[in-house]
């Protein structure tokens, strides 16, 4: 049986090969980032009570933010993150993939599985967001 390691690298890959072409488009325009960050704030307020989404919710805010920096200028994200982070974003707001999200219990699974491998993948990155939104961030 596969470990969960392994099924989230799995959900990965899958998302990735299947919204890779849409993320980039939408990484390479401010206007379509800006509407993503919407539709996320939007998909965010709809199933946020959902116990499966909750545990994804800090890397999709972190997410938000890094994008919104980025657009205003105040953070430089690298091209290879910014389409990691738009194509989990976009993977998120997308009601059908590969496990639907309308299903009980499992729907938000391959979301959340597929943010939370974005979000690993690109640490480092986080990482250097995270530090400068309490310094630099905070104070602006």
């Amino acid at each position: 049986m596969a470990s969960l390691r392994e099924k989230t690298v799995d959900f990965f890959g899958k998302a990735k090969i299947l919204y890779l072409s849409k993320a980039e488009k939408i990484a390479g325009e401010d206007g379509r980032l800006k509407k993503l960050l919407l539709k996320v704030g939007e998909r965010l307020n709809a199933v946020s009570h959902n116990p499966t989404v909750q545990a994804a919710l800090e890397p999709i805010m972190v997410f938000k933010r890094m994008v919104q920096a980025h657009r205003n200028g105040m953070f430089k994200v690298s091209a290879k993150t910014l389409g990691l982070i738009v194509l989990g974003l976009v993977y998120f707001v997308m009601p059908m993939d590969i496990i639907p999200d309308f299903l009980p219990l499992i729907g938000y699974a391959d979301d959340i599985s597929v943010l939370i491998a974005i979000f690993n993948s690109v640490k480092h990155e986080v990482d250097a967001f995270l530090d400068w939104e309490k310094t630099k961030g905070g104070l602006q």
